[in-house]
């Protein structure tokens, strides 16, 4: 199928721009109007990076589509953990696991419960390829588990923390864990990945966008990215005084930082599942969790080892029972390549929980 010209949204192609043009006169100046801009301005660049990089992912077609939002969802969710981190000092040392064991949360049962709410709905049943949802939840139980759980029950350092050996090692099971799964997704198994073409989905019969679309939106991806990193630094402490003369609990600024990072995500695939592609929005949902907690934490705990500082990984009692229960209710409704309304209630019920006791424990 041939080519097809694109154009571009203009605030897709605005956003990096003035982003940009922010952050350098932030350097210059600084007022309360000029940090009220840079918020909804920070929101557009990362609405606007992953609307290149689904451009992107269009031209370079399943799975590597899903592959390359997940990365762009990573980068960004890095970029403000880490700059939380550095405003904050000791204080952020748990930010990095409030952030992922919120994405975690905000996929497996926020954005996969809506999916399949609503792909239930309106396709009363949907199918998908069991073998590539098995792959993906077999390798996230597995890092979950190792960066976030087990740190509470090793002994070499006191409290929910690794040691610099422990950390270097499950740093490094991760970065395995996940480019195995990768080497599975793109090239020995990728047929588990692909997704059945629904016959009233027109995106799925849509031409690639032309090699000059995906060129630009290659330019702008970057230039969102960068937007994004530096905007988030400067909007850091700014964001945590906020949820601190609220009296919320600081996990709540691993909730904000993941529901931003992952809500152009979510979008498309709920889209995709509204459009009875399950399989693809189940790639974006459980491709993200991989890429967050797979690349993150490794990141973080890079950075920490180079600066000295220690990240708090291990969870609480009550949120290590949510995310077990998270991941079981996950293999058993996940488990038949059949789905319908009912598994979608569930998981958006255990959501509710998990947002309920952060606020309230």
């Amino acid at each position: 199928m041939p080519s097809r010209p694109l154009h571009h949204p203009v605030y897709t192609l605005a956003s990096p721009v003035l982003g940009l043009a922010l952050l350098g006169a932030s350097h210059v100046w600084q007022s309360a109007w000029l940090l009220a801009l840079m918020a909804p301005l920070l929101v557009a660049c990362a609405l606007s990076a992953v609307y290149h990089a689904e451009v992107v992912a269009h031209r370079l077609g399943e799975p590597y589509g899903t592959l390359l939002l997940a990365v762009a969802i990573t980068i960004i969710e890095v970029a403000l953990i880490l700059s939380l981190m550095f405003a904050g000092g000791h204080a952020t040392d748990a930010l990095a696991r409030d952030a992922v064991f919120a994405s975690v949360m905000i996929i497996l049962n926020g954005i996969v419960g809506i999916c399949l709410l609503i792909g239930g709905m309106r396709h009363h049943e949907q199918s998908f390829g069991l073998h590539g949802v098995t792959a993906s939840l077999a390798t996230l139980a597995a890092i979950a588990v190792l960066t976030l759980v087990l740190p509470n029950y090793t002994t070499t350092t006191p409290g929910p923390v690794y040691s610099s050996s422990q950390l270097g090692f499950i740093s490094i099971a991760s970065l395995l864990l996940y480019g195995t799964f990768l080497t599975v997704q793109v090239s020995r198994h990728r047929d588990y990945f692909l997704p059945v073409a629904a016959a009233d989905d027109e995106t799925v019969h849509a031409a690639p966008p032309t090699a000059a679309a995906a060129i630009t939106s290659i330019a702008a991806l970057v230039g969102c990215l960068i937007a994004v990193v530096g905007l988030a630094e400067v909007l850091a402490p700014t964001v945590e005084s906020a949820v601190a003369k609220a009296g919320a609990p600081k996990a709540v600024v691993g909730i904000l930082i993941a529901a931003l990072v992952l809500l152009p995500e979510g979008l498309a695939a709920i889209r995709a599942a509204h459009a009875n592609r399950l399989q693809t929005s189940l790639n974006l949902a459980l491709g993200s969790a991989l890429a967050s907690i797979g690349l993150t934490i490794p990141t973080v705990a890079i950075v920490c080892l180079i600066s000295g500082t220690t990240p708090t990984l291990g969870i609480d009692a009550k949120a290590g029972v949510l995310l077990v229960l998270t991941l079981f209710v996950s293999t058993l409704s996940l488990g038949t390549g059949r789905t319908t309304v009912l598994q979608g209630a569930v998981h958006l019920m255990i959501f509710g929980a998990y947002l309920f006791t952060t606020v309230v424990p």
